[in-house]
């Protein structure tokens, strides 16, 4: 098979199929760990603060009154206030995002969970701003103290005070 039909076919392989290629040629060929890893670390590291605020902002902006309405009120439980399950509905869409961002932090990528955190910032700020959801009317406070939230979360991984600088003049809105 030449060349072309082998990137053809690997291409053509499921992610778990991929992973067990690789996870079978790190084993069986050592000199390629380093190599794998430094393609890794670049992969990994690769973080866009404009396309991560994009997908904070449109991920809270779909959240609408059908998401709220299926929370609250009367369940089984008891009943859950309609502004606090709006917060839960808030807080669990921005949950992977600044899971992503401590993923980051304990992988030792800093400017990746700068960048993450940025991002997520400037997608607070854009939805506070620019939602014209009905469901944002029921969080108005909620993107300010998210803002902080995640700041304090990303100052965890010990930051330069030279990168907390830069961040809080985002989340001062200072530079969006």
């Amino acid at each position: 098979m030449d060349r072309t039909g082998m990137k053809k076919f690997i291409q053509s392989l499921s992610a778990d199929e991929a992973s067990r290629v690789l996870k079978c040629m790190l084993d069986n060929d050592h000199t390629l760990i380093k190599k794998a890893y430094e393609t890794a670390v670049r992969v990994a590291g690769d973080v866009d603060a404009d396309i991560i605020m994009d997908r904070v902002f449109n991920r809270l902006d779909r959240l609408d009154l059908d998401d709220l309405n299926g929370r609250a009120g009367r369940t089984r439980y008891g009943y859950i206030e309609p502004t606090d399950a709006a917060w839960e509905l808030f807080e669990e869409a921005l949950d992977p995002f600044i899971d992503e961002m401590k993923k980051n932090q304990k992988r030792g990528l800093a400017a990746a969970a700068k960048a993450h955190c940025i991002g997520i910032v400037r997608g607070l700020w854009q939805y506070e701003e620019g939602s014209s959801s009905d469901f944002a009317g029921w969080v108005e406070d909620a993107p300010g103290e998210y803002i902080d939230t995640v700041v304090e979360e990303w100052k965890k991984g010990n930051p330069s005070s030279e990168d907390i600088a830069e961040v809080m003049s985002f989340a001062r809105g200072d530079r969006l």
